[in-house]
């Protein structure tokens, strides 16, 4: 048994079933393994991002990590926008990155490059694999780091002569790490705050967004009338019918000054304390006020769930029946296609238990809220800033969930980024729908431009934020991909081909032309 055989069955036994690949020569040995192997599925992509955002959808609905395979430095360098999405979403993702054999690497060929400085940004651990004798070890080490809850970004690097030579015997099943407790103490100030009187927030982030988590949430705001609000961007939240909800706090910071106005205290649950996603001249970088008291019940690799149960018994909160949201649908959106219409159309036809991947942007920026008592649903949204998340997250998520409907709003210029992520989805047969939101432009960039005090705006200055001149035809790109696609220009058009394409299993690609 080789290297990469034995590091591929040592993954297989620790629970990874997937690997998003694409690989280069350096690869072929891991590519040889995984074609032998009945127990790994490989998912072709035709961009390193793509895979990289895929293993991320997976990691965020599964809970558990997926593979990607990279070839050397410059795709890894690829596949960094999206593995910085995934570090932001403490999704569990292993990277492969196959490297030149070890005796090769001193002739400098033309693809050597130092993967080690390219990986640390985007990856909470990360080892190269010294040997073939090294290498199963070093593949149980990626398992365990990435299934730190709620997980983290493993790197391990593979150089060809690690793949190819003689290797050890796979490393068995191994226990995987459990979520740490918080302390009593933690729970105990938390409780205290929560009963003084003073107007505060309980800001909730990543696994603080269950269900579960939700409903004991609930309890404590119903036992101390706390105000309840959840990160701006978030790995993913469960929303709609027999939820409870939750207020996001906005983007914007004077929409968030006015949601924390008058506020004394923060707990945090599964996150920090809040800052602005930008620095503007002359505002605040902190979006809590100067003075305010900030205690962490709990961390984001602590057991969320656990801290709040024993807060809602330390409060005496379990007498209190979760809320639940009850079913409202708004009705569809009629005559001309903007953001509202749009977003009641979304919200009334979406069905029960979907997947929502949301990279909607301005465009799309009123379909979360609208939808917050539709079916029930998971919503996936862009934790770490970095543009074209959305498509391949999607493919993750379908992947992952076979049996549920993916769903992914997509602004046209960042759908642009990963447009490879179509052929995949043709490819795979998954069931995703995408509807592109085509106002032709950079619509937020437009809106930020006004916002950093920039002068001098010119005509020339916003060529830059357009996407016009030609039109982006995503019918034509989606069809020369292999997706069914059709074009929406009003609100009756586009209601009958979402009711369509969710009555249709397979990929499909609706463009919604907006203003």
């Amino acid at each position: 048994m080789n290297g990469a055989e034995s590091m591929l069955q040592t993954l297989i036994n620790n629970g990874v079933e997937v690997c998003f690949a694409n690989p280069g020569t350096s690869e072929m040995h891991m590519v040889a393994a995984m074609g032998k192997s009945d127990q790994i599925r490989s998912v072709l992509c035709l961009f390193e991002g793509v895979c990289s955002g895929a293993a991320d959808g997976y990691g965020r609905m599964t809970g558990k990590p997926a593979c990607t395979l990279l070839h050397l430095g410059p795709g890894l360098s690829n596949a960094s926008a999206n593995l910085h999405n995934a570090k932001k979403a403490y999704s569990p993702v292993i990277n492969l990155v196959g490297d030149h054999a070890t005796y090769h690497k001193k002739f400098d060929a033309p693809l050597t490059s130092d993967i080690i400085s390219l990986a640390k940004p985007v990856s909470n651990w990360l080892e190269v694999a010294g040997s073939a004798a090294e290498l199963p070890s070093a593949a149980a080490g990626a398992v365990y780091a990435a299934n730190i809850s709620p997980g983290q970004v493993s790197t391990l690097v593979v150089p060809a002569d690690s793949a190819w030579d003689t290797s050890t015997r796979p490393v068995k099943k191994q226990p995987l790490p459990a979520a740490t407790l918080v302390k009593d103490q933690a729970v105990t100030a938390a409780a205290q705050l929560l009963k003084n009187g003073k107007p505060s927030i309980m800001l909730l982030g990543n696994s603080a967004l269950s269900e579960r988590a939700l409903e004991l949430a609930d309890q404590i705001v119903q036992a101390t009338g706390v105000k309840l609000l959840s990160d701006t961007f978030i790995p993913r939240q469960a929303r709609g019918e027999g939820r409870c909800k939750i207020e996001r706090l906005g983007y914007f910071s004077e929409q968030a000054e006015a949601q924390i106005d008058g506020i004394k205290q923060w707990v945090m649950v599964g996150t920090k304390a809040p800052v602005a996603f930008f620095a503007y001249p002359e505002k605040a970088s902190a979006l809590y006020p100067e003075g305010s008291t900030l205690h962490t019940l709990a961390q984001v690799h602590d057991n969320t769930e656990d801290a709040l149960q024993r807060l809602v018994t330390e409060l005496a909160a379990d007498s209190f029946e979760p809320r639940k949201i009850i079913k409202c649908l708004p009705e569809p959106g009629t005559g001309d296609l903007d953001m509202v219409s749009l977003a009641n159309s979304f919200a009334h036809y979406l069905p029960n238990n979907a997947i929502v991947v949301d990279e909607g942007a301005t465009a799309g920026a009123l379909c979360g809220p609208l939808s917050e008592t539709a079916e029930r649903h998971d919503w996936l949204g862009l934790t770490g800033g970095s543009i074209g998340y959305g498509l391949p997250a999607a493919i993750g998520a379908a992947v992952a969930c076979p049996d549920r409907k993916v769903i992914c709003l997509h602004g046209d210029g960042g759908a642009m980024y990963t447009i490879q992520s179509l052929w995949t989805m043709a490819r795979e047969q998954l069931d995703i729908c995408v509807i592109i939101l085509a106002n032709r432009k950079y619509q937020i960039l437009q809106i930020e431009l006004s916002r950093v005090g920039a002068e001098a705006v010119s005509e020339k200055t916003l060529e830059m934020m357009d996407l016009g001149n030609p039109d982006l035809d995503f019918v034509q790109i989606a069809e020369g991909m292999g997706v069914k696609a059709s074009r929406a220009e009003n609100s009756e058009q586009f209601n009958q081909m979402y009711a369509d394409a969710l009555k249709e299993s397979g990929p499909s690609l609706i463009e919604a032309v907006m203003p």
